[in-house]
Order: structure tokens, then sequence, then C-alpha cells
């Protein structure tokens, strides 16, 4: 299917051992109008890539940040959410594709790793403390994702 997303994406939670969150501001608004914040998010390029390479590969494009480099930990927290494709997206997927399937990871990084938006993408971004920056999400899913933190993270957070 030329030219249509592969309805497999991936959501990967970027965080710092102090327990602060990335967010990033999208270029387009959220459906509904309004700012529209979120985590790294992106889609398989092709079917045969990996959870993993689709995961390290979002974070390169739209953060700069190599997900590999030394310091840095990738986790596949081994979660998936199911969700109906907002009707504005339809258009970017297949007829009769309604459902997208996301893969949630988390990425610790080290507070210094500095952090080059795609402008294409996205116009801002900023750390959060975890609560805040589940409350200030625009996608459900990754508010519930980033409020799982404690669960997955390697580090005690309050």
């Amino acid at each position: 299917m030329p030219g249509y997303k592969i309805p497999e994406s991936v959501l990967v939670v970027i965080y710092r051992d102090d327990g602060r969150v990335l967010l990033m501001r999208r270029t387009a608004p959220a459906p509904e109008g309004g700012e529209f914040w979120q985590s790294v998010t992106g889609s398989k390029d092709h079917e045969g890539e990996s959870w993993r390479e689709t995961a390290v590969r979002e974070v390169r494009e739209e953060t700069g940040i190599d997900a590999e480099a030394p310091g840095c930990l990738l986790q596949d927290w081994a979660l998936e959410n199911i969700y109906t494709i907002y009707p504005a997206w339809q258009h970017r997927y297949a007829p009769g594709v309604w459902h997208n399937r996301e893969r949630v990871f988390g990425l610790r990084i080290p507070s210094y790793t500095p952090v080059f938006l795609n402008p294409r993408e996205h116009t801002a971004s900023a750390w959060h403390h975890w609560h805040g920056a589940a409350e200030r999400c625009y996608s459900p899913s990754n508010a519930e994702a980033i409020l799982m933190l404690p669960r997955f993270a390697p580090l005690e957070l309050d």
C-alpha cells in the first residue's frame, strides 16, 4: 500500500533521573483546536521494522537524540494501546483502516543531553515534572504512559 501509513506506531516517554519528562508541541493543532503537547510518537516505516528500530528512529528524527548512546537507557515497556484513528488523520491510512496499535517505550537520558526539534513536526519543547507532563498531554494514552513511569523507571520518583 504505497503512500499509506502503517497502523503500528511507538510512543516513547523521554525522561531524566530527576523525574522530568520531555514534551513537545506539535506544529499541527489538536483535532479540536488548541495546543497539542506530546511525547515522541511515530509509525513504522515498513512492515519489517521492529518496535525498537521504530523507537530509535523516531527519537532521532524528532529530537536529535541517539537513544542508543552511552548513558541512555531505552526500555520496551511491553505495553500496547489500540485506539481509533482521529477522523482528521484518517486519510493517511489505507481505506478501511480505523485503528492503530501503539507500543510504549521509556527512554532515560542524561540531564545534559541537548534536544534538537524537527521544525516540521514540533514548535517547542519543555521539561515537566512527570505528574505535570501527564496533565499537559493531549493524548490519553500518552498521559497514561507517563503516569506509569514510576513502575518502569530505574529510579525513585517523588
